[in-house]
């Protein structure tokens, strides 16, 4: 029996994004190698991701969500006309770049649409009491996306525009979005810079990607300030230092602010087993982070939390840290083994302690932000 609790948004279209093969930045051409070398972002991650939740038994357990497509007007609340014209040039042309290391196929247009619309159902569903909290295995991912161009494998920015959705639809006037990607979140940043409705908080490896964005200084313009939060930890950073920034800023900010709805774009990038992040998150880590998330829900949003999947690389150890974000929505342990060996993980210094340069951080970010929220 399905719990209503939890509700999963997957599709097997989402499959059909095609970004393989890999190719290289400037020219667009394929890596020069006999054998192709396939996309970071490929078809596989979600793929497995579904799969480790079919055998583990978790999707029986978890009330089906179908996305829909998102309409022009959804996509342009936050990127413009003329960008959305040109992904489906693009897309209509065979395919390409979308913007800066942002590749679309021929039906990446219409996937895209789905993808954000995923999210758009997930928050359908927490707002109208269908579940009370909803995983979305979406892609291609969209944190990156800027207004009038694609970025790091995002086409549209599925997490901004299903909060534009929610104020739109439901009249959600306060909402958290979350992002802990290794990777900050420029695009979703960007679309709420100067918005005091919504509190965006990033997690992110610092001086990662994009080059540029993510400092401790960066906390919003206008009406906005003080309505963005950075937190770029060091390279290397692991459970303890995340979850230092969870308890001493997260959580405290985030019971100040008061959400009505909460947005987490997880990217399980961060993991100790990626190749694309320098960080050195276990399982447990994201078990633990999903917990605080979903306790902020509840404290003030009546438990509306949705989980829409961004970025996460390593084909083996990406699904085991979303099968971990969905034990722990859905209240249970599988028992399904994952690779690294729990207790050597458990005696790493990284999810033992904060280091010194992991705390100067922490610090940094209580004393910008002390003064608004009261940290």
């Amino acid at each position: 029996m399905p719990d209503r609790s939890t509700g999963l948004v997957f599709c097997e279209r989402y499959l059909q994004h095609n970004t393989n093969p890999y190719r290289l930045w400037r020219s667009g051409n394929p890596l020069p190698f006999v054998e192709q070398v396939d996309h970071p972002s490929n078809p596989r991650l979600a793929q497995r991701t579904k799969h480790l939740l079919d055998l583990a038994g978790l999707s029986r357990r978890m009330v089906r969500i179908e996305p829909y497509p998102a309409t022009e007007e959804d996509v342009t609340a936050y990127h413009t006309p003329a960008y959305v014209q040109r992904v489906r040039e693009i897309c209509a042309a065979g395919g390409g770049d979308t913007g800066e290391g942002a590749p679309a196929a021929p039906d990446s247009y219409e996937i895209a649409l789905l993808a954000a619309g995923g999210v758009m159902a997930a928050v359908d569903a927490v707002m109208t009491g269908q579940v009370r909290q909803c995983l979305a295995l979406v892609r291609p991912p969209g944190h990156h996306a800027m207004a009038d161009r694609g970025m790091g494998f995002c086409i549209f920015g599925n997490v901004a525009i299903a909060a534009h959705h929610a104020r739109r639809r439901h009249g959600v006037e306060r909402i958290l979005i979350v992002d802990w990607d290794v990777h900050h979140g420029n695009g979703t940043q960007d679309a709420f810079y100067a918005d005091p409705g919504v509190l965006f908080v990033s997690i992110h490896q610092d001086g990662l990607y994009p080059p540029g964005w993510g400092a401790v200084e960066d906390t919003g313009t206008g009406p906005g300030a003080g309505y963005t939060v950075n937190i770029p930890l060091p390279p290397g950073s692991g459970d303890a230092a995340y979850l230092a920034a969870f308890t001493r800023v997260i959580a405290p900010i985030a019971a100040r602010f008061r959400p009505e709805l909460v947005i987490v774009s997880a990217g399980q990038d961060a993991s100790a087993s990626d190749p694309l992040g320098r960080m050195c998150l276990s399982t447990e880590a994201y078990r633990r982070m999903t917990a605080v998330m979903r306790d902020i829900a509840a404290s003030s949003a009546d438990g509306r939390l949705v989980v829409a999947l961004e970025g996460g690389y390593s084909e083996i150890y990406a699904p085991y840290c979303t099968l971990a974000i969905a034990e722990e929505l859905l209240g249970e342990r599988t028992g399904i083994e994952e690779p690294l060996n729990p207790e050597r993980v458990a005696a790493w210094r990284t999810s033992r302690e904060v280091s010194h340069d992991q705390e100067q951080v922490i610090e940094r970010v209580i004393a910008v932000h002390r003064e608004r929220w009261g940290l």
